[in-house]
C-alpha cells in the first residue's frame, strides 16, 4: 500500500514493527498537528508524535542506535526522543 501524505509532501518513511513512521514536510503543514505520525499496514493512524512545544514541527527523524526510539529534530532547534510505539515525547533539548 502506497502511503498518501495528509497535508504536504512525505519527506521520509521509516518501516518499523510499530507501523510506518511518516515525516511530512513542515512547510505549509498545519501548526496545530504533528507532521510526524505512524500508520498501520492497513492505513490506520496509530499515533501522532507529541510536539516539543506548540506550533513547532519536526524537520528530521531517524532510529536511535537500539532501534527502539526515534531521534528527531524540530524546526526551532530541538533534539527530541520519541517513543516508537506511542509517539510520546520522551525528552527534548534545545540545541540552537
Amino acid at each position: 500500500m502506497e502511503e498518501q501524505a495528509r497535508h504536504t509532501k512525505i519527506e521520509k518513511i521509516i518501516n518499523s514493527v510499530a507501523g510506518n513512521v511518516i515525516l511530512e514536510n513542515p512547510t505549509g503543514y498545519p501548526r496545530n498537528e504533528s507532521n510526524l505520525y505512524c500508520i498501520s499496514s492497513m492505513g490506520k493512524l496509530l499515533w501522532s508524535a507529541e510536539l516539543p512545544e506548540p506550533g513547532v514541527l519536526y524537520s528530521r527523524v531517524k532510529f536511535d542506535d537500539s532501534g527502539e526510539k526515534l531521534i528527531t529534530y524540530s524546526t526551532r532547534g530541538h533534539a527530541c526522543e520519541i517513543e516508537l510505539r506511542t509517539g510520546k515525547l520522551l525528552s527534548k533539548i534545545l540545541i540552537r
